[in-house]
């Protein structure tokens, strides 16, 4: 893998999984299972928020920082709700090129 690769989200989705039946006591991320779903959704929300503050406010190296911590959690609940990365790098694919405005009213809600 090239340093800065996009391939990086992949394979820390493998770690991610390989870590569900780990120690809680020994990992974080067996430990955000451990409290399941609605504690791992709360993380995503609490970083979404960092990363917007971040934005406005703190220097670019914190808006990557917090971008890092955002989708961590985000792969974290992905691989607690069954979703595998390409089922939304399908999703994103699929929408491409759709105009806009357009494109986002005619998909369902």
């Amino acid at each position: 893998m090239a340093e800065g690769s996009p391939d990086i989200l992949e394979n820390l989705f493998a770690l991610i999984n390989s870590r569900k039946d780990a120690d809680p006591e020994c990992s974080h991320t067996a430990r955000l299972y451990a409290k399941g779903r609605k504690k791992i959704a709360q993380k995503v929300g609490e970083e979404a928020v960092e990363v917007a503050i971040a934005s406005l406010v703190e220097s670019r190296e914190d808006v990557v920082g917090e971008s890092a911590d955002l989708l961590y959690h985000l792969l974290v609940l992905w691989s607690d709700c069954g979703i595998v990365p390409s089922d939304v790098w399908q999703a994103m694919q699929d929408r491409f090129g759709e105009d806009g405005i357009d494109g986002k009213k005619a998909r369902p809600l």
